[in-house]
């Protein structure tokens, strides 16, 4: 399987090609067991449609059948007999929300100790652990970012660690195993943080660094290891029959496995960093272990690079206006992602990394419009939309399946009461797949967790 992030890694006349990562990827101990359900063709018509790739069109018409999206536009498609037709009576429907940077299931609600597994804060480098073995389903948080819109959602380990591990990408489907919510072939992505984080945990730890000089020395000393064992691997897999019967197998190393799938452009990386200065740092380490960066999560100084991100083709995921709550987030702006935007070939994201700002990630992509409109940059909402749709999708690697309403894509979709930029607005309904998972106006269509199905008939008693 190639995703849209590979990038080809060589090592002196050998081509590294997937022969490490085939070990985690191709053949995933933990594949997904989604599958989307069938549902009856579905037309929307009388709609204000931002299509997530910078059009938008009035009074227009949006068909699904098993799934994808058929038709968008002012014509009427050819129905089948059977097709449910909605009409949206001027309200607007975009893609499906997505967030490229949640803690729901792994920091589920209620916040207390026994359900804290986020961070694995043994070691400043965790590349082993998946975030995945930590999702526990029945958080209540999925169904009210279900409520607000969110279709899929990429699930972040914490940021105590160098690596913090991998990340997973679900849809925001009801299910009893996070297998039956994983998004099918979505790359993994691979937590890093720098900064104060790591530096702080470990300094006072004392078994690890404590300053931003050994950050950058801790990450080096992994990416030479993973950069051995990737090769170590690949020259394996390059010998005969009969050749490696005269060597020993290498062994397995589940950390440096995942190390190995960056290198080989499979994993995703996903870097928590909020200065300027760290984060040009992080793209000349990437630049000497020939790997690429993802996504810059938080990035509060992102603004004083947003060239240099679009150059290297790095997203930028970033909140509307948090700020200040420590001193690498003291210079945040409010203009940050409409001046992250601007470049030719940018890709600004807004994120929550908050179980309650998930449930209004419209809201949060509204502040940032506006802040960049108050500022003379002129953003309409069907640019701004794909901060939280068809970009996040490409910070994902997903964006060639989701993030916008384009024929033969999964018919993700929300159907708004109005501009979705206004914070009078509310999610009518929710479709995954083409399955209406979310109404507000229909009880039976508003998942509720097990773990709260008891509390809430107690309280109604």
């Amino acid at each position: 399987m190639t995703h849209p992030n590979r990038v080809e890694v060589f090592t002196g006349t050998l081509l590294a090609t997937s022969l490490v990562t085939s070990l985690c990827l191709a053949d995933t101990p933990f594949p997904s067991t989604y599958q989307p359900p069938s549902h009856t063709p579905t037309l929307i018509t009388n709609a204000t449609i931002l299509t997530g790739t910078g059009q938008k069109l009035e009074a227009a018409n949006l068909y699904f059948v098993d799934g994808k999206i058929v038709a968008v536009g002012a014509e009427q498609p050819n129905l089948s007999e059977e097709t449910r037709i909605i009409d949206a009576n001027g309200g607007w429907v975009t893609p499906g929300i997505i967030d490229v940077h949640s803690h729901l299931g792994v920091y589920p609600s209620p916040g207390v100790d026994a359900h804290s597994d986020g961070n694995e804060a043994t070691a400043p480098v965790t590349a082993e652990v998946w975030a995945e073995h930590s999702v526990w389903p029945q958080d209540p948080g999925f169904g009210r970012a279900l409520a607000g819109g969110i279709t899929t959602m990429q699930i972040l380990p914490g940021s105590a660690n160098l690596f913090g591990g991998r990340g997973v990408t679900l849809k925001n489907v009801a299910s009893i195993t996070y297998q039956g919510m994983k998004f099918p072939d979505a790359p993994y992505g691979l937590k890093m943080a720098c900064g104060e984080n790591p530096k702080r945990v470990y300094g006072r730890k004392g078994s690890g660094p404590s300053t931003r000089m050994g950050n950058i020395a801790g990450y080096r000393a992994a990416w030479i290891k993973a950069t051995d064992y990737r090769d170590e691997h690949a020259n394996y897999a390059a010998l005969s029959d009969v050749e490696k019967k005269e060597v020993s197998k290498p062994k397995r190393d589940l950390e440096l496995e995942t190390l190995a799938g960056v290198l080989d452009g499979e994993i995703i990386i996903h870097m928590h960093c909020y200065r300027a200065d760290e984060m040009m740092t992080i793209l000349d380490l990437a630049k000497e272990f020939n790997y690429r960066v993802g996504t810059f999560h938080h990035g509060v100084e992102a603004y004083k690079i947003s060239a240099e991100l679009a150059e290297n083709g790095v997203c930028g995921a970033l909140w509307a206006d948090w700020w200040g709550f420590k001193m690498e987030a003291y210079d945040g702006i409010q203009e940050n992602i409409a001046l992250v935007d601007r470049p030719e070939g940018s890709c600004s994201v807004v994120h929550s990394d908050s179980d309650e700002g998930i449930q209004r990630l419209n809201q949060e992509a509204a502040k940032a419009m506006s802040r960049g409109n108050k500022a003379g940059m002129d953003i309409p909402p069907e640019r701004a939309i794909k901060w939280i749709t068809s970009n996040a999708a490409k910070s994902l690697g997903i964006n060639d399946q989701t993030g916008s309403l384009t024929v033969g894509y999964m018919a993700d979709v929300v159907i708004w009461s109005a501009n979705p930029f206004s914070v009078y607005t509310k999610a009518n309904q929710v479709f995954i797949d083409g399955v209406e998972r979310y109404n507000r106006n229909d009880p039976t269509k508003q998942p509720v967790s097990d773990f709260e199905l008891g509390q809430l008939l107690e309280v109604s008693q």
